[in-house]
């Protein structure tokens, strides 16, 4: 399933939490990249990851925690 991560509304957003949380939800992205996606994110631009069928609701689960608003692509 791809997930597009649309902005941050946290008040004080988490950098390694959300690193962290990208880090592991998606299929092929390593710690270097997730923290330069967390970055991007964080600036205001959209993120695309991948996340397996498996994870989906606790990827979900996780983004919502982290106050990430999201929209499912496929």
């Amino acid at each position: 399933m791809k997930i597009n991560l649309l902005t941050c509304d946290a008040q004080r957003p988490d950098r390694r939490a959300i690193a962290k949380c990208i880090a592991e939800l998606s299929s092929n992205v390593s710690d270097s990249l997730a923290n330069e996606l967390t970055d991007i994110l964080l600036e205001g631009d959209a993120v695309d990851i991948e996340v397996s069928d498996k994870n989906s609701g606790s990827a979900l689960r996780a983004l919502r925690k982290l106050s990430i608003d999201y929209e499912i692509i496929e």
